[in-house]
């Protein structure tokens, strides 16, 4: 999920609009959106024949193949949503068109969960690539290209967690866009203050012991952030399994909220809870803000997107944060999960989806593409710092795309980021029943936080609801 859900990364933050804009690098200009269903050229994907073969794998003529010209030419529609993100893909058509100069892109800013799965159904103006979550991807497969054999040369240096998250029956549907691994968050100046060296933290249990020491030295405060959204309770419930190398649903779509690793998690969640430990609010609300603000939340496990907050939103403690890795969940474990994130898309209605692939090809895997995205840029001068890429050569530790944040007091985020992302274990497509979920097991943790229910009932109550209500209906 890479939120326009998860894109609390766009709250507060410039938007922009569908307008190509012929400036090099530029934000895009307030024109209102291009109109969908314009004429393409008539190049349809190159496609092979044939049935699934012996590993159960997609049907090769499901598989996109790249176009086979030297110079391919012609018409492509691409959809992302409005925002930042739609400004720094936006700049970067001209650097395509300066490899691809035959192939004309019209760049529209559309409501993607509004529209996507209509059009996708009726056939009709179907775009040719679309930027989309990644816990959406499995639920759209029927509609798109298996992108395995395109992806082939790519696959082994791309992170496997985003490799995973986008398969689904042998199939690759997504090219990976962003990694966003979560990292702890905390005010270093608050705790230096409290004499607590943050950097000591190696574990949960040393999270706690910190919080405590906090606590103690801060009579009133409460230190770890608790999310109070359901969704993105629920969202940073999977960051913290991650780690442990599971997931809501395995590889086949079969729940397995019930186990040691979720017992752990919650566990740990309803400790923080019940021993005060924790501030409990929604994600950058003016409650949030004001205890981030006031020292009484110190310690903030979440993605790398949190790193806006202090860039933007805290004024007062702005440059008094850093970000190091998650705490492990026992000594030696992994130091990082996934929270979030998102691909691009190919349907398989999309007239001209193989040269789309060439577009995400060189945002993604050619070096002038992602240097851009990331790199210095007019709607990120110092560069894009919400996430990291997903394809390694990008995400070298000596080679920064984007600059010290000096909401973080000037940290070299990027070196903390890419080695953090290099510990994420690898994953599972998000089940399409997955938003879903929220209702109950999101719902659950803030009943767990209100007393209501223990971390055990949570497990029994959410797993016996999602099964009955979601998976058995598929």
């Amino acid at each position: 999920m890479h939120p326009n859900h998860k894109t609390p990364r766009a709250v507060g933050r410039r938007t922009a609009t569908a307008h190509r804009v012929r400036t090099r690098r530029g934000p895009a200009a307030a024109a209102g959106a291009v109109a969908l269903g314009l004429a393409l050229a008539a190049c349809g994907p190159s496609i092979t024949s044939g049935d699934a073969d012996a590993a159960g794998t997609a049907p090769a003529a499901d598989r996109l193949q790249a176009p086979g010209e030297e110079s391919p030419q012609g018409e492509i529609t691409v959809w992302d949503r409005s925002g930042d993100l739609f400004a720094v893909f936006e700049a970067v058509i001209d650097d395509f068109n300066e490899v691809y100069p035959d192939i004309t892109v019209h760049h529209e800013a559309v409501d993607i969960d509004a529209k996507l799965q209509n059009t996708l159904i009726t056939g009709a103006d179907v775009p040719d690539g679309v930027f989309l979550d990644d816990a959406k991807v499995a639920g759209f497969s029927d509609h798109l290209w298996d992108l395995t054999d395109v992806l082939a040369p790519y696959s082994d240096d791309i992170a496997p967690q985003k490799i995973d998250v986008n398969s689904a029956g042998g199939a690759i549907y997504g090219v990976p866009f962003d990694l966003d691994p979560g990292l702890l968050f905390y005010n270093e100046k608050a705790l230096t203050d409290a004499g607590i060296d943050a950097t000591e933290i190696e574990t949960y249990d040393d999270l706690l012991a910190a919080a405590r020491e906090y606590q103690e030295a801060v009579p009133g405060s409460k230190p770890i952030h608790l999310e109070q959204s359901p969704f993105l309770g629920q969202l940073q419930l999977e960051m913290y399994a991650s780690q442990l190398g599971t997931a809501l649903a395995d590889e086949n779509g079969e729940l397995r909220l019930d186990s040691d690793e979720y017992r752990q998690v919650l566990g740990w969640l309803d400790t923080v809870n019940q021993e005060g430990l924790g501030t409990r609010a929604e994600y950058l609300s003016p409650t949030d803000v004001g205890a981030l603000e006031s020292g009484d939340q110190v310690f903030y496990p979440w993605a790398i997107w949190f790193s806006f907050a202090p860039e933007q939103q805290l004024t007062k403690t702005s440059g008094d944060w850093r970000a190091m890795p998650l705490p492990a969940w026992e000594d030696g474990g992994a130091r990082s999960g996934a929270m979030g994130g998102s691909s691009f898309v190919l349907p398989k209605d999309g007239e001209n989806s193989d040269l789309a692939w060439l577009f995400y090809e060189f945002l993604m895997f050619h070096e002038d593409g992602y240097s851009a995205v990331w790199g210095e840029n007019d709607t990120y001068p110092n560069g894009l710092a919400t996430s990291i890429p997903a394809y390694a050569p990008a995400a070298d530790p000596a080679k920064p795309l984007f600059g010290p944040v000096e909401g973080l007091g000037g940290q070299d985020l990027w070196t903390t980021a890419v080695e953090a992302g290099a510990q994420i274990p690898g994953g599972a497509p998000a089940p399409t029943w997955w938003t879903g979920a929220v209702d109950y097991l999101g719902t659950d943790i803030q009943r767990m936080y209100d007393g209501d229910m223990t971390p055990d009932e949570v497990i029994e109550q959410s797993t016996a609801d999602i099964q009955t209500n979601l998976v058995d209906r598929q």
